[in-house]
């Protein structure tokens, strides 16, 4: 058996028979694990990142400092990128997850 009817084999979800029943449920488990490392990841990103309250601070009458007016430019923009990070890398996967692991999506 060459390698272009073993891929194929895979991809088909039949020929390999036992072994391509492995190698999918490798393939599953690893995707399902990372993309719920990227989903945890996001939520608690999501969850550290602090609120915008530019509405309430004006009924305070608090002034802003330099250190407030900079501080979108340290932590917080460092949170916002990761999460973006974290979500785009659970979007990818899940469209991988799909294809890869959709034998139908192969057949046609």
């Amino acid at each position: 058996m060459n390698a272009a009817s073993f891929i194929t084999g895979l991809l088909d979800g039949a020929g390999v028979s036992l072994f391509s029943n492995a190698v999918y449920s490798v393939i599953a488990y690893i995707l399902m694990g990372i993309m719920f490392i990227a989903a945890i990841a996001a939520i608690i990103l999501v969850m550290l990142t602090p609120g915008n309250s530019n509405g309430i601070d004006a009924l305070s009458g608090s002034s802003e400092t330099f250190y407030g007016k900079n501080k979108g430019k340290s932590t917080e923009a460092k949170l916002k990128l990761w999460t973006y990070i974290c979500l785009g890398v659970l979007a990818v996967l899940a469209i991988v997850f799909f294809i890869v692991l959709n034998p139908a999506f192969w057949r046609a």
